[in-house]
């Protein structure tokens, strides 16, 4: 079993509770906007860490990240990357991706909307996009989100919410 902790657009901001809510994670995956090297560096030296960059991610951030990741969890092909839209409305490039991978989880941020929606018409693909951790975007609340593959099983999905975020 595999415990994974999952967040996208933190901005420039990793809010230290991400620590402890993912301090049980064997894995951490960043679906991008990550907004500084540190972030990266930080994630990296805490858990084996998965990053895609995003599109405000500077030239030093794409360095040390990829645009787009496919990898394996457990019984899971997993492909992952910032703008990818969402079942069915996918991003025009993410189309021949999924079309090629056959992914089982489909791991995408850039909207600031948490989704978690199974899509039927890829054999029960999985779309997930965590919402937005950081404290930059139109969201009103910063959330991540934790679950566990375990063989070809995903299970004991979880919403975390950091905080409401306040006006300005």
């Amino acid at each position: 079993m595999t415990n994974i902790g999952l967040l996208s657009d933190t901005h420039g901001f990793l809010d230290p509770k991400v620590y402890e809510y993912f301090k049980n994670c064997d894995q951490i995956w960043h679906a991008g906007d990550i907004g500084s090297t540190s972030i990266v560096e930080d994630l990296r030296a805490f858990k084996e860490t998965k990053i895609v960059y995003g599109n405000i991610d500077s030239k030093e951030v794409r360095n040390l990240t990829d645009e787009t990741m496919l990898f394996r969890v457990e019984n899971k092909t997993v492909l992952m990357t910032h703008i990818g839209g969402y079942p069915p409305k996918y991003n025009k490039t993410s189309i021949p991706l999924l079309n090629e991978h056959q992914p089982d989880i489909f791991v995408c941020g850039h909207s600031h909307i948490l989704k978690v929606i199974s899509d039927p018409k890829r054999k029960g693909l999985l779309h997930l996009n965590p919402g937005a951790a950081g404290k930059s975007g139109f969201h009103k609340v910063r959330t991540l989100l934790r679950f566990c593959i375990d063989g070809d099983q995903i299970k004991n999905m979880q919403v975390i919410e950091l905080d409401i975020k306040k006006p300005r």
